[in-house]
C-alpha cells in the first residue's frame, strides 16, 4: 500500500451486477448521496445509510480502523478487541519481534493465551467523526489572493480549527486532521480515538502469508493468506491508553460479525477503509510525465536496492530477518509502479483524459465560461512543463539519496529544526535533545546492516551522479571527482 500522510475514510464500493461487471466508485461514508445509495440497494446492500455511518450511533464505520494513523485497514471481529488486517500489515511487528532463534518470519506465530500476546510498535486510530469545514477553511480566501497569500490563510484556519477541537484533550490518545479533497476545493475534519496498547495475536508463516511474493503481489486474482490477526486493549474504563500489562481488551462500539457461509456469485460486496491518496484526477501531461519519466526511475532505483539487500540477505539468516521488512517496503511500491505504468499504457488512459479535457473546454466555451475557465488547461500544461526539470533530481533524491538509512536519519533528526541543532545554535544545555536523539537512534538503528547501507547509498550517489543533469549536483560531487 502507499504511503500514508493523507488520511481518507473512503468507501471503494464494487457493486456486482447481474453480468458480473464491477461498478467502480469512492465515497465519504457519510456523502453517499440519495442516487448512490439507490444504486447499491439495486445491487444487493441490505444496510441502512445510518448503519453505515453514524457520527452518534453505533455503526460499521466503528469497525473499520486505521492502523498507526493510516498506514493500513484493520477490522474489529470481536467483542473482545480482535483485529483482522493484512499480513504485510502486520508484516513489520512480526519481523521486530523475530529472532534467530524465534523465526516467526518463517514459522508464523500463534499466543495460545492473552498473556503469550505480543505489544504491536503501533497504535490503532478509531474514527470519531467526520465535519465538512470547508466554509471554516476557506474564510478570508478568494480568488484575488496569490497562491501564497491563500495558502497561508488556509494553514492559518486549519491550525485555529484543530487547535478547539483539541481543547482539553489529549495528543497520545486524540487526533484531529483537516484534509484538502478535491484538490482544496472541499475540507473534512476527522477526528479520531487512538488506543496504543496494541498485541499481536497470531500470524501465518510468510510460506501462506507472502505466498508467491513479488510474482504476485498487485495481481489478481490472488491465492495468499493475506491476514495478521491482533488485539486492541483498553483500561478498566475501555478508553484508550498506553500499554499496561493489566488492560482489558476493548470492548467495541461495534464488531463486525464473521460467516463461514462463504459467497455466491453476484452477492453484494463493498470496500470500507483508510486508503492513502489517489491521482485520479490527473491531467494528461501528469500521467505522460509519470509513464515516461517519474515511474521509470522509481522502478530503476528500488530494483538496484532490492539487489544489494537481496545480496547480504541471502548470506545470513540474522541479516534477512533484520531487514525482511524493509526490503517488503521497498519491493511492493517497485511492483506498483511497473504495474500502475503497465495498465495505463494498455487502458490508453492518456488519451481518455485528452477526450475528458476536450469536454471540459466545449464545456467552457458553450456556456460563455471563457474568462473563468479559458486558460486553466494551458496553466497546468505551463505548469507542468515548468516543473518537468526538477522531477528527474526530485524523484533521485526521494529514492537515492533519502533511501539510505543513515541518510534518511540525518535529515529527519539533524536539520535546523530539530531540538539538537536548535540547542547548538542558541547555545542552550544540549543534554535533552542528546538523550532524545540518543532514543530515536537506538530505535532506528535497531536492524541496521551498515555493509548495506554503504552500498545502498554508493550505488544511490552513483545514480544521482549519471542520471540527474548537473546543474542540480551537489558541489561534494566536485570535489569527489577532482583527481587527487
Amino acid at each position: 500500500m502507499k504511503s500514508i500522510s493523507k488520511i481518507i475514510l473512503s468507501l471503494l464500493l464494487i457493486l456486482q451486477s447481474f453480468i458480473g461487471r464491477a461498478d467502480e466508485g469512492m465515497w465519504l461514508p457519510m456523502l453517499l448521496g440519495e442516487e448512490t445509495y439507490k444504486n447499491m440497494v439495486e445491487c444487493g446492500i441490505r444496510l441502512s445509510p445510518k448503519q453505515i455511518y453514524d457520527a452518534n450511533n453505533s455503526s460499521l464505520k466503528d469497525a473499520i480502523v486505521a492502523l498507526g494513523g493510516g498506514f493500513c485497514t484493520g477490522e474489529i471481529i470481536s467483542e473482545q478487541g480482535l483485529m483482522l488486517t493484512n499480513h504485510h500489515c502486520g508484516y513489520g511487528t512480526i519481523q521486530a519481534n523475530s529472532t534467530t532463534e524465534h523465526d516467526y518470519l518463517t514459522d508464523g506465530f500463534w499466543a495460545m493465551k492473552k498473556a503469550d500476546e505480543i505489544p504491536a510498535d503501533f497504535g490503532v486510530w478509531f474514527l470519531d467523526k467526520i465535519t465538512d469545514v470547508t466554509e471554516s477553511v476557506l474564510e478570508g480566501v478568494n480568488d484575488d489572493m496569490s497562491e501564497t497569500d491563500r495558502s497561508k490563510k488556509i494553514r492559518e484556519n486549519i491550525s485555529a480549527l484543530t487547535k478547539k477541537a483539541k481543547e482539553g484533550k489529549s495528543d497520545e490518545t486524540f487526533s484531529v486532521k483537516v484534509k484538502p479533497f478535491y484538490y482544496g476545493n472541499y475540507y473534512y475534519m476527522f477526528t479520531y480515538n487512538i488506543f496504543n496498547d496494541v498485541r499481536l495475536v497470531g500470524a501465518p508463516p510468510s510460506s501462506i502469508g507472502k505466498y508467491g511474493g513479488d510474482t504476485d503481489n498487485w495481481m489478481w486474482p490472488r491465492h495468499t493468506g493475506d491476514f495478521t490477526l491482533f488485539r486492541v486493549y483498553a483500561n478498566d474504563s475501555n478508553e484508550p491508553c498506553a500499554y499496561d500489562e493489566n488492560n482489558k481488551p476493548y470492548d467495541p462500539k461495534h464488531a463486525l460479525p464473521v460467516s463461514i457461509a462463504g459467497v455466491e456469485e453476484g452477492d453484494y460486496a463493498m470496500i470500507m477503509g483508510y486508503p492513502g491518496s489517489t491521482d485520479r484526477y490527473l491531467t494528461s501531461w501528469g500521467v505522460k510525465e509519470a509513464v515516461e519519466v517519474e515511474q521509470p526511475a522509481r522502478v530503476k532505483i528500488r530494483r538496484q536496492k532490492l539487489d544489494l539487500m537481496e545480496e547480504e540477505m541471502n548470506k545470513s539468516q540474522k541479516t534477512r530477518i533484520q531487514y525482511a521488512s524493509k526490503h517488503a517496503r521497498v519491493s511492493n511500491y517497485w511492483k506498483y509502479f511497473i504495474g500502475q505504468s503497465e495498465q495505463l499504457v494498455n487502458n490508453n488512459v492518456q488519451q481518455k483524459k485528452e477526450v475528458i479535457e476536450s469536454s471540459f473546454t466545449e464545456w467552457y466555451t458553450n456556456n460563455k465560461l471563457e474568462d473563468k475557465y479559458g486558460d486553466a488547461l494551458a496553466l497546468i500544461e505551463k505548469s507542468i512543463e515548468g516543473s518537468s526539470k526538477y522531477t528527474i533530481p526530485n524523484v533521485y533524491f526521494q529514492e537515492a539519496i533519502a533511501g539510505s538509512e543513515i541518510m534518511l536519519f540525518m535529515i529527519r533528526n539533524l536539520g535546523e529544526r530539530s531540538p539538537i541543532y536548535q540547542a547548538l545554535k542558541s547555545g542552550s544545555d544540549p543534554t535533552d535533545a542528546k538523550t532524545i536523539l540518543l532514543e530515536k537512534a537506538k530505535s532506528y538503528f535497531k536492524d541496521y546492516n551498515a555493509t548495506i547501507d554503504k552500498n545502498i547509498l554508493a550505488a544511490a550517489l552513483n545514480l544521482y551522479y549519471n542520471d540527474v543533469p548537473k546543474e542540480f549536483h551537489p558541489p561534494v560531487f566536485n570535489y569527489c571527482t577532482q583527481e587527487k
